[in-house]
């Protein structure tokens, strides 16, 4: 019972951390990078669609992604999506058959910015992360009753120290994206 309860929320947490990873790589940096663009909604046909669907993305140099629809139509749709899109700051180029987006050079203001955008980020993954703990102890909790005392307790122990170590991997991606941002 409690081995069910400890595997379950450590399947949950690394999923808190995988989320986590990618909301920081959608948080633009000095270099173009396709994962700033998988989450941009594009009006496809009425349908809010992720881009990442509706094309295929590659580097060309360090500041410029190449963005080729599978769909010609949908070649403006998606160039409306880009420049509405937030914390992007870009303009892409179409030339009828691909959008090229430049990246602009960072401004020490803005890494700030996202630097700020990032701990929040990382903050909200900490959150779930103790939610995640907490729901696992109230299951702990409710075995009192079947399983002795000390089997409770070294189930907490155990969901203190998994909680540790994924708190900790979430510190990693967050200074690692912050010297990423910070990086000139």
């Amino acid at each position: 019972m409690i081995p069910e309860i400890i595997t379950d929320v450590t399947a949950r947490m690394a999923k808190a951390v995988e989320v986590a990873r990618d909301d920081f790589a959608t948080v633009r940096t000095g270099r173009a990078n396709p994962a700033l663009f998988q989450k941009i909604m594009v009006d496809y046909y009425g349908t809010p669609t992720p881009l990442g669907q509706l094309a295929s993305m590659q580097n060309l140099e360090a500041r410029t992604l190449l963005i080729t629809p599978y769909d010609k139509s949908s070649l403006h749709e998606i160039e409306r999506a880009i420049v509405t899109a937030p914390n992007l700051g870009v303009t892409p180029n179409n030339d009828g058959h691909v959008i090229r987006v430049s990246l602009p050079e960072l401004t020490e203001e803005r890494r700030r910015e996202y630097v700020k955008l990032v701990r929040s980020k990382g903050e909200d993954a900490k959150v779930a992360i103790r939610n995640i703990r907490r729901k696992g102890m109230d299951e702990l909790a409710a075995l009192k009753d079947e399983v002795g005392e000390d089997e409770i307790q070294r189930g907490e122990k155990e969901l203190e120290q998994i909680t540790r170590k994924h708190v900790d991997l979430i510190d990693d991606a967050l200074k690692n994206k912050e010297a990423e941002l910070l990086e000139v």
